[in-house]
Formats: C-alpha cells, sequence, structure tokens
C-alpha cells in the first residue's frame, strides 16, 4: 500500500499498523507523536491502527535539548 508519511511517499505492506511503522522508523521507546489524516493517534491505540492505502501520516519525537 501507498501513504504519505511527513509529505513523502511510502510504500509499506498491507496490514501494517502504527505500531509496526514506528519499528521501522526506528523511533521505539521513543516520545512520538502521530497525526493520521488529521487526526491525533493515541499511544494505546498505535498497535490496533492499521495503516490504509492513502493514509497521510505525520510523524513527529521529542529531541532533548537546551
Amino acid at each position: 500500500m501507498h501513504i504519505q508519511l511527513n509529505g513523502e511517499p511510502l510504500e509499506l505492506p498491507d496490514g501494517t499498523s502504527v505500531a509496526d511503522l514506528i519499528e521501522r522508523l526506528e523511533l521505539a521507546g521513543r516520545r512520538v507523536a502521530v497525526e493520521r489524516n488529521l487526526d491525533i493517534v493515541p499511544r494505546s491505540q498505535y498497535a490496533t491502527t492499521a495503516l490504509a492505502e492513502g493514509d497521510r501520516l505525520e510523524v513527529v519525537h521529542a529531541i532533548g535539548g537546551g
């Protein structure tokens, strides 16, 4: 399936969840926020939120500093 990730096209296997995507991006265990089609996905729903053809996602992660 084809999605948009942070404005860039990305091809993923069918059945990919938000949690799978986070793992693929090597962001597991980090503080991230995921927006899917303009709606925030709660962290508690990452594993159960399946992505679909044409989804538009924004994924951001916190970077510490001062």
